[in-house]
């Protein structure tokens, strides 16, 4: 069992090390490409959101308040509300949801 987990461990640590070690060996130069240049500045915001999003619908007692919330601190958000106002709509939205479905 531990033998396992050992082996496990260091699958893990060549898979990371390959994937953050290949790009800084492979690409030397500038990258000119501005649909690579493109593609790599939008990695960070997409990789946050594939994280996030589930997160936000899957961390209350239902997904359909999780979501309702979601779509209200967006809106929140379009119309130019700080950050601890969309924060405490969303709490509040799921309150009141969590109370209308249950």
């Amino acid at each position: 069992m531990n033998r396992n987990i050992n082996l496990y461990i260091l699958i893990m640590f060549a898979v990371s090390y390959t994937i953050r070690a290949l790009p800084l060996t492979l690409i030397r130069g500038k990258i000119r490409s501005p649909f690579l240049q493109s593609f790599l500045y939008y990695v960070p915001y997409v990789t946050l959101a594939v994280m996030t999003f589930p997160a936000i619908i899957q961390s209350t007692q239902t997904p359909l308040s999780g979501l309702i919330a979601l779509i209200a601190g967006v809106i929140a958000a379009w119309f130019g509300a700080s950050l601890f106002q969309v924060a405490s709509l969303c709490c509040v939205v799921v309150l009141i949801a969590e109370f209308i479905i249950l």
